[in-house]
This record gives structure tokens, sequence and C-alpha cells, in this order.
């Protein structure tokens, strides 16, 4: 018989614990479940579940397999970054360029700078946009998963906000062994 596997073989450890498990209903009652529980921190799956392919979307890449792709992305010099159709309609394209499934775009416009947050949230993960039009600044973060491309969002970026310098980091993100 193949032995549990726990979420801190997995490397997972929380110290908080869910307010409702998977094992009961929105009712509350609770139904037979594959999940046990032997402390505070530890959750067991039973081996049937277990086994059970899950599709994750990791990225292999170079012999090396991770969650996604994380670019931080600084643009000075920038323009239109108080405008909040134009930051929209940006990042719906930066979003399309790269293959991802949009989902849901939130933005917030502050005062008294006319600064922009918001963020495209993503199937493949997000595209978060924080800017400062008084300093001609904007700060981005792509985080994309599975096949999207985020390195396509980024001439985008660049051209809808006319900047004059950029710099980026890129990152892996949940680098397996």
């Amino acid at each position: 018989m193949t032995e549990p596997i726990t979420f801190t073989d997995l490397g997972m450890i929380s110290d908080t614990r869910p307010s409702r498990t998977n094992s009961e209903h929105a009712d509350g009652h609770a139904t037979e479940s594959p999940i046990s529980r032997d402390n505070d921190n530890i959750v067991t799956l039973a081996p049937q579940q277990a086994a059970i392919e899950q599709v994750d979307h990791f990225v292999e890449r170079d012999g090396v397999v991770f969650a996604g792709t994380h670019l931080i992305v600084d643009l000075w010099g920038a323009s239109r970054l108080d405008d909040m159709a134009h930051v929209d309609a940006t990042l719906r394209r930066a979003v399309e360029v790269s293959g991802a499934t949009l989902l849901h775009i939130h933005l917030h416009r502050f005062t008294p700078y006319g600064g922009v947050s918001g963020v495209a949230i993503l199937a493949e993960s997000h595209i978060s946009i924080h800017t400062w039009p008084e300093r001609d600044y904007a700060a981005i973060d792509i985080f994309m998963c599975g096949t999207a491309a985020p390195h396509k969002a980024v001439p985008v970026l660049k051209q809808a906000f006319e900047a004059g310098s950029m710099q980026i980091g890129d990152h892996k993100r949940g680098i397996v062994g």
C-alpha cells in the first residue's frame, strides 16, 4: 500500500487552517473525505487522491521546471499614466499578445495626482500596474505560467506609455529541485 502524501511532504506548511475544508458542504455538514488531519499543520491525502494527475501548468525551459516567469518592469519617462481608459486598453493588449486568458481587470485612480493602480487577473496569473504620473514612472509586474509568453507584453507596455527608459527583472518562480 502506498504511503499517504502530506502537504508538509510537498514543502507546504501553514499556520492557518481553512475556514471550510473540502470535506464540508456550504451548509456545514461533513461528508466522507479523502482528507484527514493529523494535527494543525499536516493534511494527509488518501493515496487514491494523491495519485490523480494534476495539471499544474508549470513550465519547463532549458531543463528547469518552474511555476512561471515573473517580470518586474520599471518604466521611466512614461506618459498617459493617469488615463484610465488607456491603461485598461494597454493591459488588454498586453494580455492578448502574450497569449494569456483575461479573467478580470480592476483599476483604481488615486488623487490628487491621478496615479492608477490595478490588476489584470489571468487564468495564467496576473499583470499589475502602479503609476506615478507626477514622476513619469510606472511599476509593472507580469507573472504568467503555462504556455503564455510574458516577454511579449513588454514592447506593448513600453510603446503604449511612450517610456523613455525601461528596467526589467526576469525571475523564475517556483523552481522545482
